[in-house]
């Protein structure tokens, strides 16, 4: 029989299932980054421009929209385990066929696969640790999903400064595809369905009419809740806008600025590693500071990091440590976005409400990269790509602004 949720303590069962969540974001931060990481091994290979590699960088990410708006109404009709874990079978399957992948376009469409599958595991994993955690651990639970994806990230880095030189990056995939596949069994044998989602009535939910899934869109944008909605939406696109920038780009863009492949790989993981604790950071000081105002200051000393960062890499140990911090502030400022935004939503239409904001954000993913690729091709330096990302952050920060006025 499975145990109640605790309102004020965390029962061995809750964090069961939050270590769980917690090993299926570790997997799609592998699955999401291998891209990144192995991207000018195969760009040499295939001989892509840099527009060809930017829509390479942004398959899945296309994919990972999709999985997060569309599989959600799944979830809420049938419940977010089974939607999870069809999303890591699907992940692995195309991770795994990647090792395969014969040119540029067989590869483009098995990264949007990915990340269609990888998308359905971000929300099934935010909302399933939303509704186990208790209201004092929620911030912190929720965090701890944005330390995982950091250190799947950075697990991806260290497969492809292993596997890049000597087996190739085709063996990057066929080793993530490994992993994700060993999490989708784990996930099988352990994972359970929220009480929050069976208080429901499941069964009344799966009887209801086709049309209800465009009726339950509609309450997120109703009187009262479309103001949260649109703003959650537009400060996460904004923020991904300039995070996937940071991530896909960074180590790409170091060895055209001079720097050697392991210089990049190291590049793209101090960023994930900084992450790591940027989430912590938020998961722990949100409930004393305010995820808001926590956010806020977030945002606005990244938006300064990011235009510091082309000078600070010829100063040695000090590019490490801009490089570090900008990717603290930036996966802390996702973590506290991804706090606020189940938060925002009743239960019936918490898993739709949160999709349709990550789907937001995602979209902001896709646009970056590949307009990255195209301001590279017009010439543009890389001080002139971090300062022109920069600017998205100080919009998020101004949207940020008002909603912590609002509160």
């Amino acid at each position: 029989m499975r145990e109640g949720i605790n309102p004020i303590s965390m029962s061995a069962f809750q964090w069961a299932i939050i270590s769980l969540c917690m090993l299926f974001n570790v997997i799609n931060g592998l699955d999401v980054m291998a891209m990144a990481f192995t991207a000018n091994c195969v760009s040499a290979q295939w001989g892509l421009s840099g527009s060809q590699l930017g829509v390479l960088l942004s398959a899945s990410l296309v994919g990972m929209a999709c999985g997060s708006m569309f599989a959600a109404p799944a979830a809420d009709r049938h419940g977010r385990r089974p939607m999870l874990l069809a999303g890591l079978l699907l992940s692995g399957l195309c991770m795994l066929l990647s090792f395969w992948s014969e040119n540029l376009y067989s590869l483009i469409v098995l990264r949007g696969l990915t990340g269609l599958g990888v998308g359905a595991v971000v929300v099934g994993a935010n909302v399933l640790t939303h509704e186990h955690a208790s209201p004092e651990r929620r911030n912190l639970a929720i965090a701890l999903q944005s330390v995982a994806f950091g250190l799947g990230a950075s697990v991806g880095g260290m497969l492809a400064h292993s596997l890049n030189d000597g087996e190739g990056w085709r063996y990057v995939f066929l080793t993530g595809g490994c992993i994700t596949f060993v999490g989708w069994v784990a996930g099988v044998l352990w994972l359970r369905e929220s009480e929050a989602f069976l208080a429901l009535g499941s069964r009344h939910l799966r009887g209801s009419a086709p049309a209800s899934v465009s009726m339950s869109y509609r309450q997120l944008f109703a009187p009262g809740q479309w103001q949260l909605t649109v703003s959650l939406a537009t400060a996460l696109f904004l923020i991904m806008f300039s995070f996937y920038f940071v991530t896909s780009w960074t180590p790409t863009l170091l060895i055209q600025s001079g720097f050697s492949e392991k210089d990049g790989a190291t590049g793209g993981m101090l960023l994930s590693g900084g992450g790591m604790l940027g989430a912590l950071a938020m998961g722990l000081g949100g409930n004393r500071m305010g995820v808001g105002r926590l956010l806020l200051g977030f945002v606005l000393l990244d938006a300064i990091l990011m235009g510091l960062i082309v000078p600070a890499t010829r100063l040695g140990w000090l590019g490490g440590a801009v490089g570090f911090s900008s990717g603290m502030l930036l996966y802390g400022a996702i973590a506290g976005l991804f706090t606020l935004a189940p938060q925002a939503f009743s239960t019936a239409i918490r898993t739709r409400g949160v999709g349709l904001v990550l789907s937001a954000g995602r979209v902001g993913s896709i646009v970056s990269p590949a307009a990255a690729g195209l301001l590279i091709d017009a010439q543009w330096t890389p001080q002139g790509l971090f300062t022109f990302y920069a600017i998205s952050q100080l919009l998020a920060a101004l949207l940020i602004w008002r909603l912590c006025k609002r509160a």
